[in-house]
């Protein structure tokens, strides 16, 4: 459906839209979301998006349950729910570094919940003078995920069909983790390795449906570029690096499977740092056009008396109150963690700048590939390593060195989450009539909520499993910016050969794809970053995320037409959402009496290997099965 379909629909009248009702539901429902996401995103290094599950899940209570609501309210509930769930992400790609990099030794409650809180609303507020012209004016920009969530929100008038399916996913998806990790009836998934000549090669599969639902949500062509990357770092790289005797312990240890990884990660970094940088340098000329309309159109709605409901964006004094009080929020705590003003002068002016430039490059990014692919850990790393190159000429401290510069990591990977989802939102908003200033303070309000929870979550998960750590939660994101503090701040040595390595890779897929695909057009692209989420992934995960991949490639080949296939893959995210946020809040309810060091029983036996592949193929069938499905 097009923007202008959307417009021959649009309400005729005023209706029901900024309610307590779907305030109150935005923020259970945000909450919710937000804890699934940390989850994941600890778990797995990605993170997938709330607003479509979440509009499912309104519209079934709202019109479903209470026989009551609003398309506008539905839109508001996924707004604040969207808000908190993108919130979620740019927390656990970077203050679990802290932790890792052993300069924390758990979560400090009000550090962590500032920077979410003041990286979230400088997310929304930056992102505010860009809507005009991004959202309403640029029409190269599509939004694909705020488009294709007003299309779910208007096939739900109905009585909000899915629900079913959400509800349904979220028990199967808890069932199976319980039986897992709560019980040890299932196993985690196939680890091996094998010895051939002088080197070892490694392999795996997790038994996660939410990692396969990952697969699904992304698709085929994202999914095959991680395990891509995957196989390029542990079938090509680690292999090589093992035969040339880089680690002084046998090819039988177990301990080598370790230093192999905590080295191959390297290649990713390399990799992210040319993405980041190749994003930045493809949208230059929309950003600055961005940012020249942005104030054009700023200063001619001074003189404005009149703007329709539709076009009324936050008031110009709340933006700079907030702004300003943000701003001065953030001074202190830089003061606060480093015990240094000097440190504070210096990160707060890179915050602001890093924060507002990066918003700006996420908004037009999300608006042409999306928010699945947008380069979020690249953008990230150019910041920390912007950061850490001005905080070096100072000759800080190791400690306040990282805690300086993850402090403006956190607050930019917050912003920059937060920028791309406030884009699809208001995207969905303006394709359904929406008001956008009672959108943005819907969400202010989901990221107000949200930050608050980061921080209790994150301390239950590190509790409960490690973060970080070997048989615990991987964090990869987070492993990779502690290992490059320590080694700008402390002993650690930087590969530098692999972080080089990693860049050429990287390069050589930017000039495939532009030199051999993006010429004859097509379907199949090569995009850096989910090659390079691949390389510093654990091999098991990146191959259930391709698994789901497949089976969204496949069920798609079932049905003829664009619309059938489009219906049946929005079945099928709702399916995968419910998987999703059904294994991450069971892992949180286990963490609980993991966390108080309460004995879980351990059922593990001769037959969970053989349990866990049968789980695994009704997950797989029925995802499948749903995806297949042709609409009525």
């Amino acid at each position: 459906m097009s923007s202008k379909d959307f417009s021959q629909t649009l309400p005729s009248r005023p209706v029901a839209e900024f309610t307590v009702l779907a305030v109150v539901l935005g923020i259970l429902i945000g909450i919710a979301m937000s804890i699934a996401n940390v989850y994941l995103g600890l778990f797995a290094g990605m993170t997938v998006s709330a607003s479509i599950p979440a509009a499912v899940i309104s519209m079934g209570i709202l019109k479903g349950v209470l026989k009551r609501g609003t398309i506008l309210e539905n839109n508001m509930v996924q707004t604040m729910a969207s808000a908190g769930e993108s919130l979620a992400a740019g927390i656990i790609f970077t203050m679990p570094a802290l932790i890792i990099a052993g300069v924390w030794t758990e979560f400090d409650y009000w550090t962590t919940t500032i920077v979410a809180l003041a990286g979230g609303l400088l997310g929304v507020l930056f992102m505010i003078p860009l809507r005009r012209p991004m959202i309403v004016e640029d029409q190269s920009l599509i939004y694909p995920e705020g488009v294709a969530c007003a299309k779910v929100l208007r096939a739900g008038e109905d009585g909000g069909s899915g629900m079913k399916i959400v509800f349904g996913a979220l028990g199967l998806g808890t069932l199976i983790k319980i039986l897992g990790e709560g019980v040890g009836l299932l196993v985690g998934g196939l680890k091996t390795s094998f010895i051939v000549g002088p080197t070892k090669f490694f392999a795996g599969l997790t038994a996660s449906p939410a990692l396969v639902a990952v697969g699904y949500i992304v698709g085929f062509n994202i999914s095959a570029l991680v395990f891509v990357g995957g196989a390029l770092a542990w079938l090509l790289t680690a292999p090589a690096m093992v035969a040339m005797g880089n680690y002084e312990v046998a090819l039988e240890s177990d301990q080598l499977y370790s230093l192999v990884k905590t080295d191959v990660r390297y290649l990713g970094v390399g990799a992210m740092i040319v993405g980041g940088l190749w994003s930045i340098l493809q949208i230059r000329h929309g950003i600055v056009q961005g940012v020249r309309e942005t104030m054009g159109s700023y200063s001619a709605s001074i003189n404005r008396q009149e703007i329709p409901r539709t076009e009324r964006d936050l008031d110009r004094r709340w933006l700079l109150l907030l702004t300003l009080a943000t701003t001065i929020v953030v001074l202190f705590l830089y003061q606060d963690v480093s015990g240094s003003w000097m440190v504070s002068a210096i990160a707060t002016p890179l915050m602001l700048v890093c924060s507002f430039f990066f918003v700006a490059v996420a908004s037009y990014i999300v608006g042409l590939v999306g928010s699945s692919n947008s380069p979020v850990s690249g953008m990230t790393i150019c910041s920390v390593l912007l950061t850490s190159g001005v905080i070096a000429l100072f000759g800080f401290a190791p400690d306040i060195a990282i805690l300086a510069t993850m402090g403006v990591a956190g607050v930019v990977c917050c912003a920059t989450c937060t920028a791309g989802d406030v884009c699809q939102d208001l995207k969905t908003g303006h394709l359904l009539g929406a008001t956008p200033f009672r959108q943005q303070w819907a969400e202010i309000i989901g990221v107000f909520t949200a930050a608050f929870v980061m921080a209790p979550v994150l301390s239950l998960l590190h509790n409960a499993y490690g973060i970080g750590v070997e048989g615990g939660l991987e964090a990869p994101q987070a492993q990779l910016f502690a290992s490059l503090m320590q080694g700008f701040f402390g002993d650690a040595e930087l590969p530098w050969g692999l972080i080089g390595v990693g860049a050429g890779l990287g390069l050589i897929i930017i000039l495939v794809d532009k030199l051999m695909l993006e010429p004859r057009n097509s379907q199949f692209r090569l995009f850096v970053m989910p090659v390079a989420v691949g390389m510093y992934l654990p091999f098991g995960l990146s191959t259930a995320i391709l698994l789901g991949g497949l089976i969204a490639w496949a069920s798609a080949r079932k049905h003829k037409t664009k619309e059938s296939r489009d219906a049946g893959h929005e079945q099928g995210v709702l399916l995968s959402s419910g998987l999703i946020a059904g294994e991450a809040i069971a892992g949180v309810l286990i963490a609980i009496p993991k966390a108080a060091e309460q004995e879980l029983p351990d059922m593990n036996g001769a037959y969970s290997p053989i349990l866990t592949g049968l789980a695994m193929l009704i997950v797989v069938q029925l995802l499948f099965k749903v995806g297949a499905k042709k609409s009525s």
